[in-house]
C-alpha cells in the first residue's frame, strides 16, 4: 500500500510542475494512509526533474517521525501533519507558491466568488488565515502555519472549502485523495486569475448570488 502511495504522491508532485503551479522546489504534495497512520511526502530540496518514488518519505501521523528512510522530509511536513490531524476526511494536501493564488495571499485578501467556475470548486470566498505572530514564527513556524489554518476553519467545512491562503506565503489545497487535491490546487489558481482579470475590468464586481453559488457547488458535490 505505501509503495503505491509513494508512486501516487510522486506523480502528484510532478503534476504540479506540469500544471505550472511549481517552479524550482517551491511546493509539495502529500497523501495519508489512514489505516496505518502514515503520511507520504516528498523529500526536502529534491529537484523535480530527477524525482522518483524513492524520493518520497514516510512519516508517522502521530509523532512526525520519519519511517524507514534517511531522507529529510519537506520542511512543510508539520503543516501537512497538522491538517491531516484536524481534517480527518482529507486524504491529500498540496502546497504551492503558484503566482496568482500567492498574489492574493500577499495582498491579504480572500478570493471572492465572482463566477460559476469558482462555485464549481469552492462554496464561498476562498479564506485567508491570519498572520502568524512573532512568537509563532520564531518557534515551530511550520506547525503553527497549520494551526492558524485550522483556526480559520473553526466555522468552515474543509470539504466545502478545500483551500486556504496563508498571509504573505501562499495557498494550501486538499481533497479526499491526493489526485483530487491537485485538481483543487489547479482550480484555485484558475479562479485566482479569473478574479484578478475581473477586477481589472470592474474594480467593484458583484459576487455570485448565493442561489447560483449553491446550485453549482451542490450539483457537483452534494448528495
Amino acid at each position: 500500500m505505501l509503495e503505491q502511495l509513494k508512486q501516487r504522491v510522486c506523480k502528484a508532485n510532478l503534476d504540479l510542475v506540469t500544471q505550472g503551479l511549481v517552479v524550482q522546489t517551491f511546493g509539495n504534495a502529500s497523501a495519508i494512509d489512514r489505516d496505518s497512520g502514515q503520511m507520504v511526502i516528498k523529500a526536502s530540496g529534491v529537484p523535480y526533474e530527477n524525482m522518483t518514488a524513492e524520493d518520497m518519505v514516510v512519516v508517522s501521523l502521530e509523532t512526525g517521525e520519519v519511517i524507514g528512510s534517511d531522507l529529510r522530509p519537506s520542511s512543510d511536513t508539520p503543516t501537512h501533519l497538522a491538517l491531516y490531524r484536524a481534517f480527518t476526511t482529507i486524504g491529500g494536501v498540496i502546497h504551492t507558491h503558484s503566482i496568482k493564488a500567492s498574489a492574493w495571499a500577499q495582498a491579504r485578501q480572500e478570493i471572492p466568488p465572482l463566477g460559476t467556475t469558482h462555485a464549481d470548486f469552492f462554496h464561498g470566498p476562498v479564506p485567508i488565515a491570519r498572520e502568524l505572530t512573532k512568537d509563532e514564527i520564531a518557534d515551530a513556524y511550520e506547525a503553527n502555519t497549520g494551526l492558524v489554518i485550522i483556526e480559520r476553519f473553526a466555522e468552515l467545512d474543509p470539504g466545502e472549502m478545500p483551500a486556504v491562503l496563508v498571509v504573505g506565503h501562499g495557498p494550501f489545497a486538499w481533497g479526499p485523495t491526493v489526485e483530487k487535491a491537485v485538481e483543487n490546487a489547479v482550480a484555485l489558481e484558475i479562479v485566482a486569475q479569473l478574479a484578478i482579470e475581473t477586477l481589472r475590468i470592474s474594480p467593484d464586481p458583484q459576487p455570485l448570488s448565493q442561489a447560483q453559488l449553491d446550485k453549482h457547488f451542490l450539483r457537483k458535490h452534494g448528495p
